[in-house]
């Protein structure tokens, strides 16, 4: 379980989160929104250590991050950043190696269960077709495959994607928003994302946090999170929410003008 407990965040004297608190179960998938600068990639990169809390605490099964070290953190917590940040000389199976880092001994050889760990990632991502060519080799969307099978080698309990679909086809999308809630699924991870797209989240969450101006405005379900009372308030347009065609959850218009 991922606890976020009355975190605030300053960027110099200006402050981006304000006492927040939120909690991710093992199992659940939940989803950050809101508007450009409402604070999503903040919260994700101060509970990954990136960025210094100014107060509050995070906790993965009621142990704070900030008293362990690095490594110990990695093991506990792995992350799928905005910006694709892979070594462009490495194969894709060293890249995807790299999440196995926290695990590798005094000398930094990888043993046989890294190697496994690293072979299940990549075949869990589809990407074992070119797993031996170079990343500077890969479209985007291959390139964002290697590092959520990165994040999986690394076998931690959470893992935290900050907008892992953005710039990717639909099938490239479908294939990471998938496999993200299957595992959580079935390995009970706690999984926390930020997405832009409001029907893909209401597809793929468990629950949303619907964040502005550095605060919770609103967590739930999508079907309590996904209304105009909140969304037209936040994101300043006119949107029509209506029914699924096939699944039981909200749909997300925008109410565009007439000619």
């Amino acid at each position: 379980m991922l606890s976020i407990r009355s975190v605030s965040v300053n960027y110099g004297e200006i402050e981006i989160l304000h006492e927040l608190s939120l909690t991710v179960e093992g199992g659940q998938v939940v989803s950050l929104i809101g508007p450009n600068g409402a604070g999503k990639t903040t919260l994700i990169r101060a509970i990954s250590g990136v960025l210094p809390l100014r107060s509050g605490s995070v906790q993965v099964d009621e142990q704070d991050l900030a008293t362990i070290s690095i490594t110990e953190r990695a093991r506990l917590l792995a992350v799928v950043p905005q910006a694709r940040r892979l070594p462009p000389e490495y194969s894709v199976q060293q890249a995807v190696l790299m999440g196995r880092t926290p695990y590798l001994g005094w000398l930094g050889n990888p043993s046989k269960k890294d190697y496994e760990k690293a072979r299940w990632a990549i075949d869990r991502t589809q990407i074992s077709d070119f797993t031996e060519r170079r990343v500077s080799e890969l479209s985007g969307g291959e390139q964002q495959l290697v590092l959520v099978a990165r994040a999986l080698a690394q076998d931690s309990p959470v893992v935290l994607l900050d907008e892992p679909t953005a710039h990717l086809d639909l099938r490239h999308q479908a294939i990471i928003l998938d496999l993200v809630h299957s595992l959580a699924r079935e390995h009970g991870l706690a999984v926390l994302m930020s997405l832009h797209d409001l029907n893909l989240v209401s597809l793929y969450s468990d629950r949303i946090a619907l964040l502005s101006d550095g605060q919770i405005l609103a967590f739930g379900s999508p079907q309590e999170v996904l209304i105009p009372q909140y969304l037209s308030d936040v994101y300043q347009v006119s949107l029509d929410i209506i029914p699924h065609p096939y699944r039981d959850v909200p749909l997300v218009l925008l109410n565009g003008h007439e000619d």
